[in-house]
């Protein structure tokens, strides 16, 4: 069985077994499933400790083998360009759909101060955290790191990118004979980290299981109900924007059928939504831009490591519907003027609170200040924030693999996908069949 048909039986087994357990009020079975669920934080474990050298060793080796410096800045331009683009479309999406739809009209004031109540202190935590963040001006200074040692030991993504493509350019530079040296000490370093990237994947049917096992059973139903108009709008639109505006993305920028595109991509938005992170997700997102779109390793390691920092389309889209929905519930009504001023401020905050931790929740609280509205509505979603964060998590990795095609497509590269050679093959272990992908 191909490897995304086990993860998908994982994720609807997951469900159920999560939803039987809160719904029959069956302790058991939320005894069961807490004895396993270490699986899960393990595994993500397991892949983020793969991220940093698979990074750093695919962005240099790429950069390196560009030969010219000219066609870095083309292809840097490219990809900044179509993410804040996607990302400005995704919150007028958001916004559009809560003016329409209007889903904070759905609660009445019983529930508010029960939400208020239970995910006071939370809001309140996170508000905090929000006015700690850096600024922009110091999130752009601290892409460079002070030593790069350090950004790989904390998994700061931007410098240890930053760092990566200044190594990668001067390596052009050097002499044959040393440059082939050292790039082929970082070739068979981002060898290595694929295998163990393959050897990690054997156990993403398991881990997905006992992920979403564990997070459905925390929910409640009532919480669900009160709230559904308001997770049917996010959800409604993160759908909008990847088989809309990712699909016609596909079509007219990358000429490349958006039907196919989703087929052969369809196990990255499983993990992306099994772990929440698209940071967690990079290896399994850059072995599928290789190997099932055929994206070349230059263009791949330095789009999907970007876009895994600064591309939050599914954020953004996220923060437009609850900004909406939070101002509806308050009784604040928020004019057109004052929602294009959360259309430029998530868009410029997406990118400034980027590596930062809880950073959706962190760009909320951002523009429900500059909006006008209480930063303490957060409370109002913060019970249904994790289901959502999977949803646009996913939506988020997809966003990166639609920017490495057009970009690839630009550069005049064919999309085919790239066929595991034998000896590979026996080194990951695996058997190569027609037709069975990764699997």
């Amino acid at each position: 069985m191909a490897l995304h048909n086990k993860i998908g039986i994982g994720l609807v087994a997951g469900v159920v077994v999560g939803v039987l357990a809160n719904a029959l009020d069956l302790e058991w079975l939320r005894q069961a499933i807490s004895w396993v669920a270490p699986l899960g934080p393990a595994w993500i474990r397991l892949i983020m400790m793969i991220v940093v050298p698979l990074v750093m060793a695919s962005l240099i080796v790429g950069t390196a083998s560009l030969g010219d410096i000219t066609r870095l800045g083309r292809i840097g331009g490219k990809t900044v360009g179509f993410y804040l683009g996607t990302t400005t479309i995704a919150i007028t999406i958001g916004l559009v759909l809560s003016n329409l739809v209007r889903p904070g009209r759905g609660v009445d004031e019983a529930t508010q101060a029960q939400l208020m109540e239970s995910f006071g202190g939370d809001a309140a935590a996170n508000v905090q955290l929000a006015q700690e963040a850096p600024g922009i001006m110091d999130v752009v200074l601290n892409i460079i790191p002070r030593n790069p040692v350090e950004a790989a030991a904390n998994g700061d993504m931007l410098p240890i990118i930053f760092f990566s493509l200044m190594f990668g350019a001067a390596l052009s530079l050097v002499q044959r004979e040393p440059r082939e040296t050292v790039l082929g000490f970082f070739n068979g370093v981002n060898d290595v980290a694929m295998i163990m990237v393959d050897w990690v994947m054997r156990l993403a049917p398991y881990a997905v299981f006992v992920l979403l096992a564990d997070v459905v059973g925390q929910f409640g139903l009532d919480l669900l109900r009160s709230l559904a108009l308001y997770m049917l709008t996010v959800i409604f639109g993160l759908a909008l924007h990847a088989f809309g505006t990712y699909a016609l993305a596909m079509r007219l920028l990358a000429r490349f059928n958006p039907i196919e595109f989703f087929r052969r991509i369809r196990k990255v938005p499983i993990i992306a939504f099994s772990t929440s992170s698209s940071n967690a997700t990079l290896p399994v997102t850059i072995e599928s831009a290789e190997e099932d779109l055929g994206v070349s390793n230059e263009v791949a390691s330095f789009v999907l490591p970007l876009g895994a920092t600064i591309n939050m389309d599914g954020t953004a889209l996220y923060q437009g519907v609850a900004v909406m929905f939070i101002a509806q519930v308050v009784g604040i009504d928020l004019t057109w003027q004052a929602q294009l001023m959360v259309v430029l401020t998530a868009t410029l905050a997406s990118i400034g609170a980027a590596g930062v931790p809880s950073a959706g929740i962190i760009i909320l609280t951002v523009v429900l200040a500059q909006a006008g509205v209480p930063e303490a509505g957060i409370a109002l979603i913060l019970g249904v924030d994790r289901v959502l964060d999977m949803c646009r998590t996913a939506v988020n990795v997809t966003g990166d693999l639609t920017c490495s095609a057009f970009v690839a497509r630009s550069e005049g590269e064919e999309l085919t996908p790239r066929p595991i050679g034998v000896e590979e093959a026996a080194l990951r272990g695996a058997t190569v069949k027609k037709g069975a992908g990764l699997g």
